[in-house]
């Protein structure tokens, strides 16, 4: 689990795709935020579509690429909310943008959860699997 937080912080901004409630795919821009209780975190807001989707089919995956294109990471999961105090506010204290978003950790559209059923894959261009993680 270490080699995958630390290149999920290293390439915070990653491709979060899921099935929308149209049944279409959608994808999103999306960062990672931290690890905690040996869970990965992300943050959103529960006005946004994203949140709505994964509320009708918690089901996603993630596509994270190295900042210089020599590997990238697939993550099939599960989204799971919860409203954890000490996940928003270490997400607060730890990236300024958003508390600039939300202000506190009480505000009432600011939503945490965290991914479980974690499949992970490590791979380069060159089609080799580098590792696999099961979380």
């Amino acid at each position: 689990m270490e080699d995958l937080v630390k290149y999920l912080l290293e390439n915070r901004v990653q491709i979060l795709s899921r099935i929308g409630r149209d049944k279409k795919v959608k994808s999103s821009p999306f960062m990672f935020i931290l690890e905690h209780d040996k869970k990965l975190w992300y943050c959103t807001n529960n006005t946004k579509e994203i949140y709505k989707d994964l509320q009708n089919d918690p089901n996603l995956e993630l596509t994270i690429f190295s900042k210089d294109y020599s590997s990238w990471i697939r993550i099939e999961a599960q989204a799971v909310f919860e409203n954890n105090k000490e996940v928003k506010i270490r997400t607060l204290e730890e990236n300024k943008g958003i508390l600039e978003i939300y202000k506190s950790w009480d505000n009432p559209i600011f939503e945490v959860f965290y991914l479980s059923n974690v499949h992970a894959v490590i791979g380069n261009f060159a089609g080799k699997i580098i590792k696999e993680f099961n979380l």
